[in-house]
């Protein structure tokens, strides 16, 4: 689709020409060193360096790869830049691939607004260019897509219609066409992947409304239940314990009502 290729091809160009390394610190912004922290809030340089980086970053039931893809959506979800290209460097050194961090980027683009995703691209791009990451590495614009479940997306885009068809028909449709019948099918990010991407942006920012869905259909795409735990301590370091506690209800009545 017209829509879809634009943003693909935007996020696209983050990655044009590869270079040689540069320090992989280099971002869009000045980034925060530990002299920095320590001079003006040492018992936070403290407990970055005992709880964040010697516990909550080794703590089983979620692997560094997967505590790095809630990370990156956490901070592009709130627009946090400055911090970003060390979490991208650290994504990558965790097994994130490129082709990954722009799929995730296009991703959140739909679920947390086109500026927070764009805001992201240049600090990738200097990531990128560092790591001498070209476009080929880079998800495609265009890819056969994905298995759709027909079923299960008639039975939802009928009871969205139904709702909010005339209300807003344009959302409706696109809702359907772009988000369901394209962006997730798109097979640049694995469907459990995304579910992960999509419930920890929720969660990052507020939108308590939207999770029993996006959980539901995580732990469908074969997110565990201490997956899914994990998922919310890791983002109350990242995006604020009252936005962790706030999900925290939502997650655990989707949990109990889920068949063990």
């Amino acid at each position: 689709m017209k829509l879809m290729t634009a943003i693909v091809g935007a996020i696209c160009l983050v990655a044009s020409r590869p270079v040689a390394a540069e320090p992989t610190t280099q971002g869009a912004r000045p980034m925060t060193s530990i002299e920095d922290i320590s001079a003006v809030a040492p018992a936070l340089e403290n407990y970055r360096k005992t709880v964040v980086l010697s516990d909550l970053w080794k703590r089983q039931g979620l692997s560094p790869r997967d505590r790095s893809i809630v990370t990156l959506a956490a901070l592009i979800a709130r627009s946090q830049t400055v911090e970003l290209p060390d979490y991208l460097n650290l994504a990558l050194d965790n097994g994130v691939r490129p082709g990954e961090i722009s799929e995730i980027i296009t991703h959140l683009a739909f679920y947390i607004g086109w500026a927070n995703a764009m805001a992201a691209v240049p600090v990738a791009r200097q990531v990128f260019a560092a790591r001498a990451i070209g476009t080929d590495q880079l998800a495609s614009k265009s890819a056969p897509p994905l298995a759709l479940d027909e079923a299960a997306e008639a039975q939802r885009a009928t009871r969205v219609g139904e709702q909010f068809g005339d209300v807003a028909p344009g959302l409706v449709q696109y809702t359907t066409d772009v988000l369901f019948r394209d962006l997730w099918l798109r097979p640049g990010l694995a469907p459990r992947d995304r579910s992960l991407v999509t419930v920890s942006a929720l969660v990052a920012t507020g939108q308590v409304a939207q999770i029993t869905y996006h959980l539901n259909r995580a732990m469908d795409n074969g997110l565990t239940r201490a997956e899914a735990g994990e998922t919310i301590t890791q983002l109350a370091f990242y995006a604020g314990w009252p936005n962790a506690f706030s999900a925290l209800p939502v997650v655990k009545d989707v949990i109990e009502k889920r068949p063990r």
